[in-house]
């Protein structure tokens, strides 16, 4: 709702004077200035396409830089601006971060290892190969681990997709895919397997 459209109320405060208020602690005025600039942040969210989650995130997020910032501002009356302006940029960054994972690199990231690191297989592995293959992934680099899984997913990953989930570039993914898979096989060779192929 706009300001102009707020209702009417018995003791309508200025935005400065909420501004100064909310900066005493006065928990009034920090509810007036979230019901006054609350639609706006999150209208500023929706025309960055963020979904609820991150919309929810974008308002707590700019919320809390106000509060970090409220005795710096030097024209307390424009804290809607401020507002706006602050909500764009998180908007921004959220934008960026959500961009990271199309809907196959979801689907993709959901298929990883969980926290244990158990390795990728198949049921038809040997028991005895398998824990050799578990104790051997486990001594693998998190970063190994990572792109080997990716790269062992039922859904095919590209190597655009895999840099842009990895964060790393693209002609950097094959020579790493390379240096793991010969640390895995020399991991192998220790637990006294010499056949696996990568």
């Amino acid at each position: 709702m706009s300001e102009e459209l707020a209702p009417c109320r018995a003791d309508p405060r200025s935005v400065a004077t909420l501004v100064h208020d909310a900066g005493e602690g006065d928990q009034d005025a920090w509810r007036e200035l979230v019901e006054r600039f609350g639609g706006m942040i999150a209208s500023v969210g929706r025309r960055y396409g963020l979904s609820p989650a991150d919309i929810g995130e974008l308002q707590q997020t700019t919320w809390l830089r106000l509060v970090e910032n409220l005795h710096r501002l030097k024209q307390p009356e424009r804290v809607g601006g401020w507002l706006a302006t602050t909500a764009s940029r998180q908007s921004l960054q959220l934008a960026k971060r959500a961009s990271r994972f199309s809907t196959a690199g979801d689907h993709v990231l959901a298929q990883l290892p969980d926290t244990n690191h158990t390795f990728p297989l198949d049921t038809s592995v040997a028991p005895s190969e398998r824990k050799a293959l578990q104790r051997s992934w486990m001594r693998l680099k998190p970063r190994c681990q990572t792109l080997l899984s990716l790269l062992l997913a039922e859904e095919v990953v590209g190597y655009r997709e895999l840099s842009r989930l990895l964060d790393m570039p693209v002609g950097s993914i094959g020579p790493t895919r390379a240096r793991c898979l010969e640390h895995l096989r020399q991991l192998l060779a220790d637990e006294g397997m010499t056949a696996f192929e990568g």
